[in-house]
């Protein structure tokens, strides 16, 4: 497979340039950060890295386990991963105008040149997230390429996140982190310890939507495992996702394997707390028993 020419494609953001969010847009950010979903101003727009020519190049030569693309025509709610449309990722990317699709490039980190623009764009909000959060850890991007009108079906991430729309548009509608009406303890701790993370969807739970409309130029900030769909506009629609971990939210991720542990065993856990509450205790529990290597089998 051969690599994206980004030597040739772009230079990387520096110092000198404008900020991609300005100050309004970080001091919002602050101020919700980390628990509230909100809109914020990007400056992103059109970039090189993120044309479709390269991104169908990107798609070939990143690891197959980074590579995901689906029917787009799903509903909100699916069992297990829609089909897919047949396509190669590259076909499926230079053709998503029709091609029925959407399309997730995960981990485009692993390409230097896509790793600066991660890890820069991170930099503009790292005071702001390490004040509240501590060390930023695990800095991540995830590449969307939509057709029109298709769907991500109802899901939750582990990550602190933020989708900023570069083309086309979309609306992410997102649930209340952390509330077992939108996705049950069982369901959580069966994905922390493996489990899928797509979500059982039952209409009567859009008296707790939140819809964040997005265009170019517009963003919007993820708690970690807030429930959410996506659906896109009438264009296709390329999005990207920066996203990081914190203490907080791998103390939370491990608190649930502990508590997947503890309901096996008959007992019945209370959830993890949603930040500030730390869950070091469980989480601590749960590192040893990894560590000595009886989580897998006390589960």
């Amino acid at each position: 497979m051969n690599a994206p020419n980004t030597s040739q494609q772009w230079d990387p953001i520096r110092a000198s340039d404008p900020a991609i969010f300005d100050s309004e847009a970080r001091a919002n950010f602050a101020a919700s950060y980390p628990e509230t979903p909100h809109l914020l101003r990007h400056a992103l727009n059109r970039h090189p890295l993120l044309e479709l020519d390269a991104l169908a190049q990107l798609g070939e030569r990143l690891p197959i386990d980074s590579v995901e693309y689906n029917r787009g025509d799903v509903d909100i709610g699916v069992e297990g991963k829609p089909a897919s449309t047949g396509l190669s990722i590259a076909d499926t990317i230079r053709q998503v105008a029709k091609a029925n699709s959407w399309a997730v490039l995960k981990n485009v980190e692993q390409v230097p040149a896509y790793r600066v623009l991660v890890v820069d764009l991170l930099d503009e909000i790292r005071d702001e997230i390490e004040t509240k959060t501590g060390a930023m850890l695990t800095p991540q991007g995830f590449i969307f390429i939509s057709s029109p009108n298709a769907v991500t079906p109802y899901h939750f991430d582990p990550e602190h996140n933020i989708l900023l729309q570069v083309s086309g548009s979309k609306t992410m509608t997102q649930f209340p982190a952390g509330d077992a009406r939108f996705a049950a303890d069982l369901v959580h701790e069966s994905y922390h310890t493996g489990g899928p993370r797509e979500l059982t969807w039952n209409e009567s739970l859009m008296d707790g939507a939140r819809a964040f409309a997005l265009d170019p130029g517009q963003a919007v900030y993820v708690p970690v495992m807030a429930p959410h769909f996506v659906r896109n506009g009438p264009k296709s629609s390329i999005s990207l996702s920066i996203t990081w971990r914190s203490e907080w939210s791998y103390a939370e991720s491990d608190a649930r394997g502990l508590n997947h542990i503890l309901r096996k065993n008959g007992f019945a856990p209370a959830p993890p707390g949603r930040w500030p509450s730390t869950n070091r205790t469980k989480a601590f529990a749960y590192r040893a028993l990894r560590k000595l290597g009886l989580s897998n089998a006390l589960s």
